[in-house]
C-alpha cells in the first residue's frame, strides 16, 4: 500500500535508542517485503517479536485438483459451502493457479484460541456476509459488508465476527496487492481520475497492545502447509510503528463508477493490481448514453486470462439464473459474452444495480475438488438458443 502510515508511540529517528519508562529497550523489527527494496514498517514491541518456544504439529492444505487443465465454463453455488466454526477450517480453495488460490469461506465463529500468520500470499478478503473487527498486530480495523480487507503477507490477525452469518470471498495473491498503477502519479498519490481516492482507504486506528509472556498458538501458513507454534509472549505487544505496509479496508461501496457513452471495458472497473492477476469492483451505475448504445457486454474472447466473477447482489443483467454468492468461470480460450435474451433485454435500460467483484488471471486457473461439489457441469451449455 504506497501511503505513509504511522500509529503508536515511535522514537524520532530508526535504529535509535527507544526505551520504555522503567529504561528498558523496546525491541525493533523491521516488517518489510521483497528483501530490503518493497514496503516495510519499523515496529516497536514489549517483548522479542523472536521468542519461539514448542512446533507443533504441521498438516497439508494444499488444494486437491479436479481439473488441471480446465477449458470448461461453470457456475458454482457458492452458498452451498456449509458453514463450519473455525475460520481456518472453513476456507475452501475453489480455484488455484501458480500465482492466486480463490477461496469461499462461511466461519461461524471467531478466531479464539490461535493467531494466523500467512506468509506465502498477500490476502484479499471480501466480506459478503457478516460484520466485526479485524485485530493484527498492527492495529485494529472495524468491517461489514461490502469492505475488502486487505492484509499483506506475514500479518499476523485474528477476525472477530458480530453473528455467525458470515461469508467471505477470499484472494490468496503470491504477488504483492497494489492499487492499480495508471490510478498512481509517480510520487504514489491517486489521481484525480481514480475511481477512488486516499480519503477512502481505512487504516488501522487502534493499536492493541499487550505485554504478555506464556503460551500463544499461533499457526503459520507456508508453502501449502499449516504449521503450529507456540510463541513465548503475546503476538499483539507493538507500542507503536510507521510505514507502508500494513493491513487497510476499502469498501466496494465506496468505488465510484467510470462510464461512458457506449460500453465501458472491464478493466474501468479495476481496483487492485498485482504483476499475475487484477480485482475489479462491479458497482450499481448509469448505462451507457449513446441513443444507439447496448448496455450488456459484447462477445469477448479470453484469450490470454480466465475470468472469474463473484456475484454480491442486486440483478445481474448479462446473466441468467444468476444468484448471489455464485461463481461464474469463463477460461482462456474460448468466447463467453452475454446469455441469450440479456442483450435485448439491456437495450433502453439506464442503470444498473448490481454488485459483483471480478478476478482476472493470466495464468490458467484449475478447478478443484471442492469447485466441484457446488458446480452447475452444464453451465457451458447455458449460451445455447
Amino acid at each position: 500500500m504506497p501511503f505513509y502510515h504511522h500509529l503508536g508511540k515511535i522514537p524520532p529517528k530508526r535504529h535509535t535508542q527507544f526505551r520504555k519508562p522503567n529504561g528498558d529497550l523496546y525491541y525493533e523489527q523491521l516488517f518489510g517485503t521483497i528483501g530490503f527494496d518493497g514496503m516495510s514498517t519499523n515496529s516497536y514491541h514489549e517483548q522479542r517479536p523472536t521468542m519461539v518456544k514448542e512446533i507443533r504439529k504441521q498438516y497439508s492444505v494444499k488444494p486437491k485438483i479436479a481439473k488441471a487443465n480446465n477449458i470448461q465454463s461453470y457456475r458454482l453455488r457458492g452458498f452451498q459451502v456449509a458453514p463450519e466454526n473455525d475460520y481456518l477450517d472453513s476456507r475452501k480453495v475453489m480455484l488455484t493457479n501458480a500465482d492466486c488460490n480463490i477461496i469461499l469461506a462461511a466461519p461461524k465463529e471467531s478466531t479464539k484460541d490461535y493467531f494466523y500468520k500467512n506468509t506465502d500470499a498477500d490476502e484479499v478478503l471480501f466480506i459478503h456476509k457478516g460484520s466485526g473487527k479485524l485485530r493484527t498486530h498492527l492495529g485494529n480495523i472495524d468491517f461489514k459488508y461490502g469492505d475488502y480487507l486487505v492484509i499483506p503477507r506475514g500479518i499476523i490477525y485474528k477476525l472477530d465476527f458480530d453473528t455467525q452469518d458470515n461469508r467471505l470471498f477470499i484472494v490468496e495473491s503470491y504477488q504483492p496487492v497494489y492499487t492499480p498503477k495508471r490510478y498512481r502519479n509517480w510520487f504514489g498519490q491517486l489521481l484525480e481520475h481514480a475511481p477512488f481516492c486516499e480519503r477512502d482507504i481505512r487504516r488501522p486506528s487502534e493499536l492493541e497492545t499487550h505485554n504478555e509472556t506464556g503460551e500463544f498458538i499461533m499457526k503459520v501458513k507456508k508453502q501449502g502447509d499449516i504449521i503450529e507454534m507456540v510463541y513465548a509472549s503475546h503476538p499483539f505487544d507493538v507500542v507503536g510503528y510507521d510505514g507502508f505496509n500494513y493491513p487497510y479496508a476499502f469498501s466496494i461501496h465506496d468505488f465510484e463508477p467510470i462510464t461512458g457513452r457506449i460500453h465501458q471495458p472491464p478493466p474501468v472497473h479495476q481496483t487492485f493490481e498485482t504483476s499475475a492477476f487484477v480485482i475489479c469492483s462491479f458497482v450499481p451505475r448509469l448505462y451507457d448514453y449513446h441513443p444507439d448504445s447496448i448496455p450488456a457486454p459484447y462477445n469477448h474472447s479470453n484469450i490470454d486470462s480466465d475470468e472469474v466473477l463473484y456475484y454480491v447482489d442486486g440483478e445481474f443483467m448479462s446473466r441468467n439464473d444468476i444468484a448471489p454468492g455464485h461463481i461464474s468461470l469463463h477460461p482462456a480460450g474460448i468466447p463467453h459474452g452475454p446469455h441469450p435474451g440479456a442483450t435485448e433485454r439491456s437495450i433502453g435500460q439506464t442503470k444498473t444495480e448490481e454488485l459483483a467483484v471480478m478476478v482476472d488471471t493470466f495464468k490458467p486457473l484449475q478447478v478443484t475438488e471442492e469447485a466441484m461439489k457446488i458446480a452447475d457441469d452444464d453451465y457451458y451449455k447455458s449460451w445455447l438458443e
